[in-house]
């Protein structure tokens, strides 16, 4: 009897799946779908400044990014691999600032310097061999005054040794996609197989700033004094320009004079990157210059608000049939002055989308083009988490897809 039920059940179940499916209503976010986001425009034919070239940066390789999307602004030679000196540093504070995060380190810890330490070539911070200073003065050391003995004691700390603090540092470049990147010390000594690139050091300073701005501000340290030492930070643009608020110095005879810059102003940031420059006038000159040439000519267009509906898109077997899909973060892009018209997006998401859909879960991607050339992709999460339905309700889309 219940075989002969569920021969006459399961055809009608069928039928009724594929009547179902023929008149749901097709959402349209669905599928790809593209919109245009435009800026608000000033009035007249004289509204925006004419577009200029970049400026003519007398360094081997640079890069100019904007911080919130890390769109390329300008750039020379951007991916060639070069020589990062001290700007190595950075990523020896990323990986010393993630043992203070996960409380593997405390400010107030003192550290034992170590004879390899206090030996160290380059640049001091003075600490002595033997002695006990506390992390907080290690850092201001290796940032401020990029002292190479103060780094070298915070990568034994933090690592166990050097060349375990230097694999981690490298596996730090990998996550954070540093693609043209190897470290072989902890500090910036020349080395055939030490090197970066200037895009591979922006996305490194945008990641300090956004993963780290508790932080961030000893970066505008001008000075400190310990010990009786008064230690001076080598980035003369931070007594020149009140809204640049970092980064970081380098220097070697092969690596040339090197400059990390960031400026905030009118709430947009920018990170130059100035490498191989021949002295430390031009240097600084070609990374004001950047800046300036960024703030004048580039503007902000908000394409989406963090949370806010992109698509929604279809869902199968869960309590509801249709789910929104957002960017986490807000989506920020930099167009030339007055071309707002010229952003257009392009949303997509990745289907079938069954539930159980946590709101966690990466389901498509925003793509956001600026006069036809796509300069962010960004990714699209649920809302909301999607439950799993009933059984009636999983039968019947489970037939759905079938068609």
């Amino acid at each position: 009897m219940k075989s002969s039920y569920c021969k006459l059940l399961i055809p009608a179940l069928m039928v009724f799946a594929a009547a179902y499916a023929a008149a749901a209503p097709r959402h349209a976010a669905s599928r790809p779908t593209a919109s245009r986001q435009t800026a608000p425009q000033p009035a007249g034919p004289a509204a925006a400044p004419p577009m200029a070239a970049p400026p003519a940066i007398e360094a081997r390789n640079w890069v100019l990014v904007d911080f919130a999307s890390g769109q390329s602004l300008a750039e020379n030679y951007a991916d060639q691999r070069v020589e990062p000196a001290s700007l190595t540093k950075l990523m020896s504070a990323y990986v010393v600032f993630s043992a203070l995060r996960d409380g593997r380190l405390k400010m107030n810890e003192e550290v034992l310097i170590s004879e390899h330490a206090w030996r160290a070539e380059g640049s001091r911070t003075f600490v002595q061999v033997g002695t006990r200073v506390p992390v907080e003065v290690l850092v201001k050391g290796m940032i401020v005054q990029s002292g190479n003995d103060a780094t070298i004691a915070l990568a034994e700390r933090v690592g166990g040794s050097e060349p375990a603090f230097v694999q981690m540092m490298n596996a730090y470049a990998l996550r954070l996609g540093m693609n043209g990147t190897h470290f072989e010390d902890a500090s910036g000594l020349p080395s055939p197989t030490h090197y970066s690139t200037a895009r591979d050091l922006a996305t490194l300073s945008r990641a300090i700033i956004r993963d780290f701005p508790q932080y961030y501000g000893i970066y505008s340290m001008r000075e400190y004094t310990w010990n009786n030492i008064r230690q001076e930070n080598r980035n003369g643009l931070l007594e020149r320009d009140s809204t640049v608020d970092g980064i970081k110095t380098g220097h070697t005879d092969s690596a040339g004079y090197c400059l990390i810059s960031s400026a905030l102003r009118s709430g947009m940031r920018l990170v130059s990157v100035v490498l191989g420059a021949k002295s430390v006038g031009a240097r600084e000159s070609g990374s004001a210059a950047l800046l300036t040439y960024g703030y004048n000519f580039y503007e902000a267009v908000t394409v989406k608000n963090a949370g806010e509906m992109v698509l929604k898109p279809r869902v199968y077997k869960g309590t509801e049939q249709y789910v929104a899909v957002a960017p986490i973060n807000a989506v920020q892009v930099m167009v030339p002055r007055g071309q707002g018209t010229t952003v257009t997006t392009r949303a997509s998401v990745r289907g079938p989308l069954l539930a159980p859909l946590p709101a966690g879960t990466a389901v498509g991607e925003l793509q956001v083009d600026v006069a036809g050339k796509t300069v962010a992709r960004v990714p699209l999460y649920p809302v909301a988490d999607v439950a799993e339905g009933g059984l009636w309700r999983r039968m019947i889309d489970t037939i759905s897809l079938w068609f």
